[in-house]
């Protein structure tokens, strides 16, 4: 999608906003950041003038701002590189609430005597008296504290920094206040005490999965529950030019060239109500996110007219985006290869209308590296069939093994 507009004088400002997606959506997000990089001259993704994340795209966004090139990402999230630089595990995002448990679970005493009270005094039924046990419910089943502090840790080093005020480049990061439901803009004016780590950390906490995050006196929780991408922040601020990167479209597979869907285990199911409850639940959750990204879009043509806005996102018929294990070693790879490859046929097929829209702002496609139909994104396996096919294919299976029992030990 494009919303192209008139162009003012002088040096255009360029922003970039990602919006979240779990996992799959940052590993979206990186392998279409390389494609972008590579493919539009002028275009440093590390030398943009403002950056906006929701959810697990504020990870990408403060990477970003801080001199993270999206390749140094690729090495350290998807290929589990050592000289990266940097570490950022995945099964992170899958370890146990613990704390949480502990603290609900304390409070259930004193809840069922509340509701006993209740019942044999109050006269109230059985099932209102009892409905305070609900306060016992864990808020999340996973905790983000350990996210927080390597991302802490990342950003603390390497000339990096965990400070907005101490950045180069205009950084937001968006969550939503739990109590009265408006969003945190972290990184404005009045916002940009919080370090950083803490706002990806309150900007992701999907509720449900998460617990909210305690920031002063309030509690934040995911960005995404208010706008899908929040790409108003970055327009009011002067921006000319808005690369906007959405990972998670709703799956047509009415249209889908195969007509079925890919489960976890390359299993075909003929349609997504085959696929149970979680299929369902995700393409009902991703098909709002989305239908609520296009009103925004045809907003910002009425409300800002003098920006250009281009927006980057997985084609709906493309099966392979839709289920996929985020949390295998090798999984991984695919979807980051993938993205990027789908990322350069986008601009491939949009390059006449891209072109112009990107001139405007200095920018331009290098057609050379785009119709190098040679590159990729990660390096080549050697042959399954080999010997050191064979073995690269046992240590996937290792890594996949320790990632999944990483949790259970912690």
């Amino acid at each position: 999608m494009v919303i192209p507009t008139s162009s003012g004088g002088g040096r255009s400002r360029i922003g970039i906003a990602l919006a979240g997606g779990g996992p799959l959506g940052a590993i979206y997000e990186i392998g279409a950041l390389c494609a972008l990089q590579e493919s539009i001259a002028g275009a440093e993704m590390n030398g943009l003038d403002a950056y906006i994340g929701v959810s697990a795209g504020s990870f990408i966004a403060g990477g970003l701002a801080n001199g993270i090139t999206p390749r140094q990402m690729c090495r350290a999230f998807i290929e589990n590189d050592p000289d990266a630089g940097f570490e950022i595990d995945p099964s992170l995002f899958i370890r146990p609430a613990w704390g949480e448990f502990a603290q609900r679970l304390s409070q259930v005493p004193a809840l069922v005597a509340q509701a006993a009270w209740r019942y044999a005094f109050r006269r109230r039924s059985l099932v209102a008296a009892f409905e305070r046990l609900g306060r016992a419910l864990p808020t999340g089943l996973f905790t983000n504290g350990p996210l927080e502090a390597q991302l802490r840790r990342v950003f603390e080093s390497g000339g990096r920094s965990n400070d907005f005020r101490h950045l180069r480049r205009r950084l937001i990061i968006v969550a939503t206040d739990l109590d009265s439901g408006e969003s945190a803009p972290f990184g404005l004016p009045g916002w940009d005490h919080v370090p950083v780590s803490q706002a990806v950390q309150a900007s992701s906490a999907l509720p449900g999965l998460f617990p909210p995050v305690k920031i002063g006196r309030r509690h934040y929780v995911d960005g995404a529950l208010k706008k899908t991408l929040h790409t108003s922040v970055l327009l009011d601020q002067g921006i000319d030019l808005v690369l906007c990167l959405n990972p998670l479209v709703p799956f047509d597979a009415t249209h889908s060239p195969q007509h079925r869907v890919l489960s976890s285990g390359d299993e075909r199911i003929p349609h997504l109500v085959d696929g149970g409850l979680p299929v369902v639940m995700s393409q009902t959750f991703r098909s709002l996110i989305h239908s609520r990204l296009e009103l925004g879009m045809k907003g910002y043509e009425i409300s800002h007219p003098d920006t250009d806005i281009v927006l980057f996102e997985p084609d709906q018929r493309d099966p392979e985006m839709f289920l996929a294990n985020t949390f295998s070693y090798a999984q991984r790879r695919v979807v980051a290869e993938h993205a990027y490859q789908q990322t350069r046929a986008d601009l491939r097929s949009r390059r006449s209308v891209l072109r112009p829209v990107l001139a405007r702002h200095g920018l331009a496609i290098d057609d050379a590296v785009l119709d190098d139909t040679s590159r990729r994104l990660l390096g080549r396996r050697p042959p399954p069939g080999t010997r050191a096919g064979r073995a690269l294919k046992r240590l996937e299976q290792v890594l996949d093994d320790l990632e999944r029992a990483l949790p259970a030990r912690v």
